[in-house]
């Protein structure tokens, strides 16, 4: 029996070898902790990584977890691997030299085979891994506690996030990734508290490996996340009708399953072969290409949404899995289907399944009890140690002014206004790959060289890539066209033409914006610095981007957000209530 001051604390481990995570929950239901390993290595996606890295991980349980009497730890893949990559370890298909020789079958889907094996192995050597670096941790800090392992199913903890994170009672819930322990697809009815499988997809086709193929013919490299660039090129193009029919002939759609048209697949993949981008060409070369491919992927993923309601009848939607991430889609969905409201949550892609395994396990000790509030906060990860920003006041020789009380509010808006870009730090880091007013890079939307100055200047990155516009909730009917709220940046709507003019840094090309609703509620301070700026401006928008140059994760230290200050055009950095600027500012 514990003892009654012990208390027992769920550790949810992302453990796929990309975008591993980490998540904390006490027996209360509370989410103490959610981050991804990418921010405290300061390595873009982590590749082969653990979640439970060594020197994190006893301060966090000593931070969090002082009074443990028992650790449940949930990892987001099942124990026992998939019949084919057990046949493929054995058959010496995931070892170095089978994947350099491109060993095995080719089976029908979008990658090459040394591309698939290579991440089979990479997932192989993740699993294996899991929880070695918390059972020393565990053992040194906390000798006697009980610790208890539970594996889930992959999809099953992508849907776990959706639907406990959501405001939802009940709903249609899809995951839709690269793969998971079968298949890249899964579909479920969320009633109760309860996720009833509907339906898994079985086999290596997968919309998430089609994007992945998609990046790579646009010039682009998925294993860096670089799918962004494409969604983003996608507004320059137009649709190649050529291109459509090529890829309308590869797959088609049965209820809820994906089907490859077998005796043509490998033609028309080598037909879009043909129109890969060349290295000596600009990325503007493949625009068509990219409008096309995320023309027939949003298609795709509507027709099997609409197909889901038929199994799934309610008016709620709960999307997660790595192709949540496809904004331009997402903010389609509710005109498209027969769905009225969609929830995606901050981290649909494997980061999440941290927070989504960790979420099955406290389900499992606590059958019917709800999460509150009703809408999952992103403001999950690490803060910032107030020694370390008055090191960085006391010896960076900067101008600075330590203001409290709001002050620093008002003085970041006027520096915004006055066409200032402003580095942006505050509270608890976002869970989830968006910066959304705590990590961020903020300026002024007015201008219409603003999103090209970030760019060159700041961001470091290709002049086709958009902005985002943070706008204050209660001006969003005002500025968009069928105005949703997104608290996490999830989704794309297309600007009303009549204001359009007036924040033209962050309208993209085709007229819309991947938009974050701001709510006083969710996240006081930057409501507060919003509407500063709208008393200011009278625009209640500003451009927000994360704290971060191109090829980086998004910064996690003083140190690492003096580095992007002084290494590149930022005019001015926020920390809490100090405010730095460089000289002239």
């Amino acid at each position: 029996m514990k003892k009654h001051d012990t208390r027992t604390y769920y550790v949810g481990l992302g453990a796929t070898y990309h975008d591993p995570a980490l998540s904390i929950l006490s027996d209360a239901g509370e989410i103490l902790f959610a981050e991804a390993t990418e921010r405290h290595l300061q390595y873009k996606r982590a590749l082969n990584c653990e979640p439970d890295n060594l020197y994190l991980l006893p301060k966090l349980l000593s931070e969090y977890c002082g009074d443990a009497g028992e650790f449940v730890v949930a990892c987001n893949w099942r124990k026992s691997r998939p019949l084919y990559e057990r046949f493929a370890k054995l058959l010496g298909w995931l070892s170095p030299q089978g994947i350099l020789n491109g060993k095995g079958r080719r089976l029908t889907t979008w990658l090459e085979m040394h591309q698939i094996h290579h991440m089979l192995a990479c997932q192989h050597h993740a699993t294996r891994r899991i929880g070695i670096n918390l059972a020393r941790a565990v053992h040194r800090g906390f000798p006697g506690v009980s610790v208890r392992f539970r594996h889930y199913d992959h999809h099953l903890t992508h849907a776990a996030l959706a639907c406990y994170g959501s405001p939802f009672d009940e709903a249609g819930c899809a995951v839709i990734d690269s793969y998971g322990e079968e298949g890249s697809m899964a579909f479920f009815d969320y009633r109760n508290g309860r996720l009833e499988p509907v339906f898994e997809a079985r086999g290596p086709l997968s919309l998430g490996f089609y994007y992945m193929k998609l990046t790579e013919l646009c010039g682009f490299d998925w294993m860096g996340g670089e799918e962004w660039k494409v969604m983003g090129l996608a507004s320059y193009g137009q649709v190649d009708e050529e291109v459509l029919s090529w890829l309308q002939g590869t797959m088609r759609i049965e209820g809820l399953r994906l089907v490859p048209d077998y005796a043509q697949f490998f033609e028309y993949l080598e037909r879009l072969n043909s129109r890969r981008r060349r290295p000596d060409q600009p990325p503007e070369a493949v625009a068509n290409l990219a409008h096309t491919g995320q023309e027939f992927f949003t298609d795709i993923v509507n027709r099997l949404i609409a197909n889901l309601h038929r199994f799934a009848p309610f008016d709620n939607l709960a999307l997660a899995g790595g192709c949540a991430l496809n904004s331009v889609c997402n903010g389609q969905l509710l005109a498209s289907t027969p769905f009225k409201s969609l929830y995606v949550p901050p981290a649909p892609a494997d980061d999440g399944t941290a927070l989504g395994a960790a979420l099955l396990a406290f389900h499992e000790d606590h059958p019917g009890k709800r999460l509150e509030p009703r809408c999952l906060s992103p403001y999950l990860g690490s803060r910032i140690e107030a020694d370390t920003v008055e090191r960085l006041a006391r010896y960076a020789q900067l101008p600075f002014q330590h203001l409290p009380d709001g002050a620093v509010i008002a003085a970041a808006a006027n520096l915004l206004a006055q066409g200032n870009i402003l580095g942006w730090i505050q509270g608890r880091a976002e869970f989830g790959p968006r910066a959304l007013g705590n990590r961020s890079i903020l300026a002024d939307p007015r201008p219409r060289d603003m999103g090209e100055r970030i760019n060159r200047d700041v961001k470091f990155r290709e002049r086709f890539r958009p902005y985002a516009p943070a706008i204050l909730h209660e001006h969003g009917p005002d500025f968009f066209e069928d105005y949703q709220e997104s608290p996490y940046m999830d989704r794309t709507l297309r600007f009303k033409p009549v204001v359009r003019d007036q924040v033209p840094a962050v309208v993209h090309a085709d007229g819309t914006g991947r938009l974050q609703t701001v709510k006083q509620d969710w996240n006081p301070r930057f409501h507060a610095l919003l509407g500063e700026f709208h008393r200011r401006t009278g625009v209640p928008v500003l451009l927000n981007t994360s704290f971060n140059v191109m090829g980086k994760p998004i910064v996690h230290s003083v140190e690492d957000a003096a580095s992007v200050f002084l290494g590149s055009g930022l005019d001015a950095l926020v920390i809490d209530d100090y405010l730095f600027t460089k000289p002239g500012v």
